[in-house]
């Protein structure tokens, strides 16, 4: 399927990211590579219709400014350079920014608006089957928006060749292993494992209290469940996997420091030997959602808040114990339902419950009570880096606190968290 595109090479910019995201939002496919991309690799890259060379602060490495090789100048498209370290070419202000970068992209590239996520389902799905053939595929599905969406589009390719295993591990939030089941197995006739390890991962954290050592914890358990699952499948030769283009992006490049390494399943058993299915690995974050909305998933799925790996079990803080992890579990069911009721479930960014590990007195029916306090937290941000805390008007901070402290067994206080980051983070553990 045709599609033009955009190339941008990295020559020490920190903002190519965003500049790839203006791209796409006019319409046109844009991808980040770096500075010495090999002469062959970019003739190889389909529809290219010009190329932005994004100079920036990280442009000298070891003691030298990198340029792009004579291949890239004397291509066969608009080559445009940009160095923000200088004087910047395109003029001030955010408005002419875009215009100037419009006029470089349509009246000088002639591009063409073919960026759509209709255009990318399908091209996607092409690819797929073009990879995996007749062999059989492996997903760990979480229920999160990422594996939610590479399932809903394999199923969309290879159907049956996909298999899902989703680990219900105790830590999920009220409603979410249900949903997966509901969607991929009843609406989506997925061919899905569903492993219900919850006392397995519980009896495991009993009496765990360090928040990294219950990490490793819930990481290796999971890794040995998905293992044991996938010994006893034939045919899987293909591992699918949500790694989203930010995940590629903070790896590193030649100019810039590596925020996280490229996740993959990490520390499954090499001997397990499965080649890698990425379909989502070139779409930013908001750009997943939009996939996911145009292959039919529900929005409670698509818009689902971000949610630690070892979900509810960096919530309920010190050693994890059932009943408090269910007290948990309840008061942030009331606290969600509350926000979308108010309005403001698409106005934050992340909010949730928390449920130390101590108890306060308190008085309920007339009698002495000594139960637990919940803890509120809402918070918005752009890169997570760092983190405000938002204003909830107060009619909605005594509803949730009426509802939770008389709805929730083993609550008696309700507290809100007023910490920006810094100088606290924005989960608790």
């Amino acid at each position: 399927m045709k599609q033009d595109m955009i190339v941008i090479l990295d020559l020490g910019s920190e903002e190519n990211p965003r500049l790839a995201r203006e791209i796409r939002a006019m319409g046109v496919y844009s991808e980040i590579y770096p500075h010495d991309i090999a002469p062959e690799e970019l003739a190889a890259l389909p529809g290219v219709r010009g190329i932005i060379l994004n100079g920036g602060p990280n442009r000298v490495v070891d003691g030298k400014e990198i340029d792009a090789g004579e291949h890239v100048w004397k291509a066969p498209v608009p080559v445009l350079p940009v160095d923000h370290q200088g004087s910047d070419p395109w003029p001030a202000g955010e408005e002419a920014r875009k215009a100037a970068l419009s006029h470089f992209v349509f009246d000088v590239c002639h591009a063409e608006k073919n960026w759509t996520m209709e255009n990318f389902i399908a091209d996607q799905v092409e690819r797929i089957r073009r990879q995996v053939g007749d062999s059989r595929v492996l997903l760990a599905l979480s229920g999160g928006v990422d594996s939610s969406v590479v399932a809903a589009l394999l199923i969309k390719a290879i159907g049956k060749q996909l298999t899902c295993v989703h680990v219900n591990h105790g830590l999920l939030r009220k409603g979410e292993p249900e949903q997966v089941v509901e969607v991929f197995r009843n609406r989506l006739d997925a061919n899905l494992i569903y492993v219900d390890a919850v006392d397995r991962f519980l009896d495991k954290l009993a009496g765990v209290a360090d928040p990294e050592q219950k990490r490793k914890i819930i990481g290796a358990e999971f890794i040995r469940v998905f293992e044991e699952e996938a010994r006893k499948l034939s045919g899987v030769r293909y591992l699918a996997q949500g790694t989203i283009y930010p995940d590629i992006i903070e790896s590193g490049t030649k100019t810039v420091k590596a925020v996280k390494s490229h996740h993959n399943v990490g520390g499954l058993p090499e001997d397990l030997d499965f080649a890698l299915v990425e379909p989502l690995k070139m779409l930013f974050k908001d750009e997943v959602r939009a996939c996911g909305a145009a292959l039919g998933l529900p929005d409670s799925m698509v818009y689902r808040q971000p949610f630690p790996g070892p979900g509810l079990g960096v919530r309920c803080l010190g050693a994890i114990t059932r009943d408090r992890l269910e007290a948990l579990r309840e008061s942030d069911a009331i606290l969600r339902e509350e926000f979308a009721a108010a309005g403001l479930a698409g106005k934050v960014w992340q909010y949730f419950t928390v449920v130390p590990d101590f108890k306060s007195v308190g008085v309920r029916d007339g009698a002495r009570t000594f139960d637990w306090p919940v803890i509120l937290r809402a918070v918005n941000t752009v890169d997570a880096m760092t983190a405000t805390v938002e204003e909830v008007p107060w009619p909605v901070l005594k509803r949730i606190t009426r509802r939770i402290t008389g709805e929730v067994p083993g609550v008696n206080r309700v507290l809100y968290d007023l910490t920006p980051k810094p100088t606290g983070t924005i989960e608790f553990e």
